[in-house]
Parts: C-alpha cells; structure tokens; sequence
C-alpha cells in the first residue's frame, strides 16, 4: 500500500480512538456527579395512560409501592420527602442493577403534588412507558421505571 494511504488510516484511527476516549470519560463524569439541589426547568404533564383511570386516579399519590425488581418487589417508600433513586449508598431507594446510575432519578413533593425527574441517568428514566425527557407530574396509578425496577404510585 502507498504510504499515503496508510498515513490516512493512521489518522483517521486516531481521530476514533480520541472520539471513544471523549464518551466514555464524559460517561464516566455522569456517573460520578452529584445529586443536583431541585430543577429549575418546568414541569412537564404526565405522558397520557395506557389503562384508563380508576376513580380517585387524579389524586396526587402518597407512596410509591415496588411492583416489578427482584429484591424490592412488595416494599412501599413514602414520599413525604424527597425520594431519590441510585446504585449509591446515600439514595433512600438503593438498587442493586447495572443498568442504574449511581443517583439516577428523585421523586419529590412540589406543592400539592408530586414530580418525576430523571437526573442526567445514561439509561433514563421512564413514566407509563415513555422515557422523560423533564421532570413530570404524577398522579395515583402512574407506573416509574428505573432499570429493572419498576415503582407504582398509590395513595
């Protein structure tokens, strides 16, 4: 091969290995990150249901009840505080799952209701089976996905 040709690939492999270099060292700063004081964005609508509403269903919940992960499965959090949820020690939901982020999603109290929000996780967060892309209201029923971990709000 022409030595141009082989420099031109010398190149070019570099410019990818410094690209694979820059995401995984900005992964890795996601992860290692501190939980972050409340949002300052918005507050997005809860994505519309996939059952329909149950009578009550429009009140905001008072607890959050694990129905699908494999150590948690039956335990209920109550979410007069802030309820934050990681693979670290420091959250009050710790979950043992590799696809969880060290803090990687809170639910907390914001006025007579109560907010859903995704804290910069690299798999997300999802409500009713939609990923959220901003903090999001949430009402009695709603199902939060974390991982494998899913968390069903109730009164």
């Amino acid at each position: 091969m022409p030595d141009l040709v082989l420099d031109l690939l010398k190149y070019v492999f570099l410019i990818l290995l410094y690209i694979f270099v820059a995401r995984a060292v900005r992964a890795v700063f996601l992860e290692m990150r501190p939980a972050t004081a409340q949002s300052k964005t918005p507050i997005a609508h809860a994505p519309a249901r996939t059952a329909p509403p149950s009578r009550g269903s429009r009140k905001a919940p008072r607890k959050a009840a694990v129905i699908e992960g494999e150590n948690l499965r039956g335990k209920t959090f109550s979410l007069d505080d802030d309820l934050t949820i990681g693979r670290a020690e420091k959250n009050k939901l710790v979950l043992d799952d590799s696809y969880v982020s060290q803090f990687h999603a809170r639910i907390s109290p914001r006025g007579e209701t109560y907010v859903v929000e995704d804290m910069g996780s690299t798999n997300g967060t999802y409500l009713n089976k939609r990923r959220l892309t901003a903090p999001a209201e949430l009402q009695r029923g709603d199902r939060v996905k974390v991982g494998k971990t899913v968390l069903e709000m109730r009164k």
